[in-house]
């Protein structure tokens, strides 16, 4: 069961969680370079003393065969508030609806001030409102940049319940959002690595929705304006393009949580490691910086995650994925 209470009581986005794992190029069993999987497990045990609190992650890649090799399970199976990383799950639900027929990218729906929500995002911040958006427009920004407005856009086009249907109906057990009085709000409830995990390789091999509905997801959270302070960190603009990343930060009656989940690809745009970085029961409650010691700890991981894998041709990886390089312009 979940532990802790949530302040963020105003919006309750529960997801449904479930990660991936991905191709490495051919090679060696295990196409890992340094200290292989028993540096990437070491490190992560080293990281995780550090930053304290009490952690419960899932670490995952493929080799060259296309065999998942688990990197780090540690407590998988433990039911936590995924805060922003439950977003994943939210736009998993309403491009479920957009696959099926349902809705489009490109219905509109209008942004009136009484839906607005502060915390992270950018509709806060227009101080004016009233404009029609589209379905792509908010599930960009909650994905891209965490807007907390954007999720109430989500609950009007999919209520609660049927966000829930969704997702047992694909197989997550535990991912749930908390429904509300209100049938098109709530709160974002929980999910567990194990099921992050599941959905970020269901993601990445593009079988959690359509190719294109996973092409939209992937294309947003692999784009550079999104999240840097984490596993993205200590990389170069190119480096970063290679990870689709989820940052999902919060605090309750245990403590800080800092949590992170994504996918790390091959310069072939084959998916090489999954990661469902999850911790809570941490100090430094009101700092949500890259200081922070469990943030910390994610840079260190990501840089050596991405300099742990392979980047060569993966011919066994069932899917690719490619983002147009980033040009500065304007």
């Amino acid at each position: 069961m979940a532990s802790g209470i949530s302040r963020r009581a105003a919006l309750g986005v529960t997801a449904a969680a479930a990660a991936v794992a991905a191709g490495t190029t051919g090679g060696p069993a295990h196409a890992f370079a340094g200290g292989g999987l028993r540096g990437i497990a070491a490190l992560y045990a080293r990281q995780k003393a550090k930053a304290g609190g009490t952690w419960h992650s899932h670490i995952a890649a493929l080799d060259g065969t296309g065999a998942l090799t688990t990197l780090v399970a540690d407590d998988a199976d433990h039911v936590i508030h995924g805060y922003s990383v439950q977003k994943l799950f939210v736009a998993t639900a309403v491009l479920d609806k957009v696959d099926r027929g349902q809705l489009s990218l490109g219905q509109k729906l209008d942004l009136p001030a009484d839906i607005i929500l502060g915390g992270s995002g950018i509709y806060h911040l227009h101080t004016v409102w009233g404009d029609d958006i589209t379905v792509a427009n908010f599930l960009t920004a909650m994905l891209l940049v965490s807007d907390n407005t954007a999720v109430r856009m989500c609950g009007r086009v999919v209520p609660a319940l049927e966000i829930n249907e969704i997702l047992a109906a694909k197989g997550f057990t535990h991912t749930r959002v908390e429904p509300v009085a209100n049938p098109n709000r709530f709160f974002l409830g929980v999910t567990t690595p194990r099921e992050t995990h599941d959905l970020l390789r269901r993601l990445a091999d593009k079988t959690l929705l359509s190719p294109a509905s996973c092409d939209f997801m992937l294309g947003v959270t692999r784009w550079v304006n999104g999240y840097h302070d984490g596993v993205r960190r200590n990389m170069s603009s190119a480096e970063r393009s290679r990870v689709a990343t989820k940052y999902g930060a919060d605090f309750n009656t245990l403590g800080a949580s800092r949590h992170e989940a994504g996918i790390m690809f091959g310069t072939d745009g084959a998916p090489v490691l999954t990661y469902a970085l999850f911790a809570d029961g941490l100090s430094d409650l009101d700092n949500y910086g890259a200081t922070h010691p469990a943030v910390q700890a994610h840079a260190v991981l990501g840089r050596a995650m991405l300099d742990s894998v392979t980047t060569a041709a993966n011919p066994a990886a069932k899917a690719r994925h490619t983002v147009t390089p980033y040009r500065a312009g304007g």
